[in-house]
């Protein structure tokens, strides 16, 4: 069964608020009614006139300055891409394939979709936050779609098969995240991320290599553990206990 209002759409570094408008409008349509929006481009996207129907969804949006504080809350997130000649680092499914993943964990975790700028899609950073990338199966030819026409076909492919066996949809599930175990939220794993990273750090690892990077893989890495969330505050106690030696300095064997 899916629950609407376990999902969040998030929109990034949208460009044109009639994008967001539309987007808006695609969601009031199909019954989902949770709008973020990450650093838009333009402060006056609540009062695009794309947004027919849609202007309370619109007023209510919430608004975030970076990705990580945008799906914080979320159990499982996803990105979307047209792919082109990017380098991914995750598993990318076909639309139709993820929806019913998707549709998992919609009955009982809150769920994010990213939706990228129209000019230049999601960036590597944002992706790093994902648990798994989603395509809409265009022609080679013409990959690039309207992002208002992007969120409405993703919505509606959530909505089409509701009815179908949960059974089914929980062993798909499974083989990609091991079990269907409660889901930690976002910001419980970047929390987690961050800790590695000091202790990185401290430890000398990391070097001279680009911050960046850094922060992007083992953000991935980290979502790759597929932790349950009943196992990540071990992990953030044991880190954090790691951390507090390396930076006292207090010898290995006391």
């Amino acid at each position: 069964m899916v629950n609407p209002g376990n999902l969040r759409v998030v929109l990034v570094a949208t460009r044109n608020p009639l994008n967001i408008g539309a987007a808006a409008r695609a969601m009031s349509n199909l019954g989902f009614l949770h709008l973020r929006v990450v650093n838009p481009y333009e402060p006056s996207f609540r009062e695009a006139r794309s947004a027919v129907g849609a202007e309370a969804l619109l007023a209510n949006a919430e608004e975030y300055q970076s990705v990580a504080d945008a799906v914080a809350d979320c159990a499982l997130v996803i990105g979307t891409t047209a792919v082109r000649h990017r380098e991914i680092q995750h598993s990318l499914l076909r639309l139709e394939e993820g929806a019913g993943l998707i549709r998992a964990d919609l009955a009982s975790e809150r769920v994010a979709i990213l939706f990228g700028s129209e000019k230049v899609g999601l960036s590597n950073n944002d992706l790093s936050h994902c648990h798994w990338l989603m395509r809409i199966p265009t022609r080679e030819e013409h990959i690039s779609m309207n992002l208002g026409q992007a969120v409405a076909i993703c919505l509606y492919e959530l909505i089409r098969d509701a009815s179908v066996d949960g059974a089914k949809i929980v062993t798909d599930h499974e083989i990609v995240n091991g079990s269907h175990q409660a889901m930690p939220a976002a910001g419980d794993l970047e929390r987690l991320t961050e800790v590695l990273l000091s202790a990185l750090r401290e430890s000398g690892y990391l070097g001279a290599r680009p911050p960046s990077f850094i922060e992007e893989k083992v953000r991935r890495l980290v979502l790759r553990l597929n932790l349950p969330a009943e196992d990540v505050e071990s992990w953030l106690g044991m880190m954090r206990q790691i951390l507090w030696k390396l930076k006292s300095g207090a010898p290995e064997n006391e």
